[in-house]
């Protein structure tokens, strides 16, 4: 198996992002992943010199930027009227991204049809295009996250695109909880285009309709559904991601990249956050 890079999601620690970014070198990481899509790291609250302090932070902790979450919510590129803004705020995020020394934005696009007739398939395709074409003249790319939709369908969208600034920010967890796919297999499905990972863990508790949960998230909650009915973020090597296998996969695709581990639930995040690293320096050493 490959030497893991070990990332860490500095908002998972739910401290302010200095302090965040100190917690994540303590706890043995050797990159970072920054939400930035709002407060002090929206891109338009981010001028050239306080791009240039905030990474000469990251550096004196002896950390690299693994990516930026340019995730912004609702239903992705999905509802076209919408994609105008949406479209020019995440070119803003990858050219942070640049100036954080990133070539990586990671983000949910909305749910990808399986019938590339769905109308929303194209919508879907239009906006990637135009984020893929303006990864490929700034030298970034721009990462769907794996969850909504099983990683053929999602190969097969990827494909239909001509741009190659278009890639994947693997999340394994999500296609065990709510898609049922199965994430080792997904890796050599998708091997040409992941860029990025997420290390996380987590079970499926009852089957549903992905785009159901899906919606939930993006409509903001408001239909009657209980998430812990269906399924369950877990620590990792607590869940069902067979990770030995998993990490297997990716050293046999070539990945080098992060794994980069995200916790959004649980009592004690720092302590999952540890207990995660040590858990993947372990198994990465077998």
């Amino acid at each position: 198996m490959y030497p893991s890079k070990i990332g860490v999601m500095v908002d998972s620690f739910k401290l302010n992002l200095k302090d965040g970014i100190k917690k994540a070198k303590e706890v043995g990481a050797d990159g970072i992943q920054i939400y930035a899509v709002s407060g002090p790291m929206d891109p338009d609250n981010l001028d050239k010199a306080a791009r240039s302090e905030l990474l000469d932070y990251i550096k004196s902790n002896g950390l690299v930027v693994s990516a930026l979450c340019g995730d912004l919510g609702g239903h992705g590129f999905a509802i076209e009227e919408d994609n105008k803004a949406k479209i020019e705020k995440s070119k803003k995020i990858m050219d942070l991204a640049k100036d954080l020394e990133t070539n990586v934005v990671t983000t949910h696009i909305g749910v990808v049809p399986e019938d590339a007739n769905h109308p929303r398939f194209k919508i879907l395709q239009k906006a990637c295009e135009e984020l893929g074409n303006y990864g490929d003249s700034v030298g970034a790319y721009f990462a769907i996250e794996t969850g909504p939709e099983k990683a053929e369908t999602l190969k097969f969208f990827l494909d239909s695109l001509k741009s190659r600034g278009v890639r994947v920010n693997y999340d394994p967890a999500n296609l065990v909880m709510v898609t049922g796919d199965d994430p080792v297999k997904g890796v050599y499905t998708l091997k040409d285009y992941i860029v990025h990972t997420h290390a996380k863990d987590g079970i499926m508790i009852k089957k549903t309709n992905p785009e159901r949960i899906y919606n939930f998230f993006a409509d903001g909650g408001i239909e009657d559904l209980r998430l812990e009915e269906y399924f369950l973020e877990k620590p990792l090597g607590q869940g069902d991601v067979k990770f030995k296998e998993y990490i297997q996969a990716l050293a046999d695709i070539g990945y080098k990249g992060f794994l980069t581990i995200e916790r959004e639930v649980g009592q004690n995040p720092e302590k999952d956050i540890i207990e995660a690293v040590d858990f993947l320096k372990n198994l990465t050493k077998q």
